[in-house]
């Protein structure tokens, strides 16, 4: 299904990757895309091992828009598990590594969020909103963190 060698090698690495076919599986498609509330495909979830949903991701991306959506669900998956640190280590490498994909603003947005949690430093937020000042000004996420300043 994955192409892109990178892609194939996230997956291995970062994830236990379960696939059900929308024909081959039907009764565990339906079970699953009742339960997970999956409207087309694909529809990928990262789920985390209490099976509660972390991020999801639907339809096809390129590469590097898919990679920054696997590592923002990475971040949002250790933030659930109040793991502020690496939460924020994922949140910034979407920002760091996939700086033009739709998932940068609001991985910059967690990532301010997953510091402050972390830290308790009120400062993270207002960095992060100067950090928006400079990039993603016309986003929502941007108007979410002005609040910060």
């Amino acid at each position: 299904m994955y192409t892109d060698p990178r892609v194939v090698r996230f997956i291995s690495d970062h994830f236990v990757p379960v696939r059900v076919h929308v024909g081959d599986q039907a009764d565990e498609f339906k079970r699953l895309s009742a339960k997970y509330s999956a409207q087309w495909t694909p529809t990928i979830l990262v789920i985390d091992s209490t099976g509660e949903e972390r991020h999801r991701v639907e339809g096809f991306l390129p590469a590097n828009d898919f990679l920054a959506q696997l590592e923002l669900g990475l971040g949002h998956s250790a933030f659930a598990r109040s793991d502020f640190t690496e939460a924020e280590r994922w949140f910034r490498e979407v920002v760091d590594q996939y700086p033009d994909t739709d998932a940068a603003p609001e991985a910059l947005y967690w990532a301010g969020v997953a510091r402050y949690k972390a830290t308790g430093d009120a400062a993270a937020l207002r960095e992060t909103a100067q950090q928006f000042r400079q990039r993603y000004q016309g986003t929502s996420w941007a108007k979410k963190a002005s609040v910060w300043n």
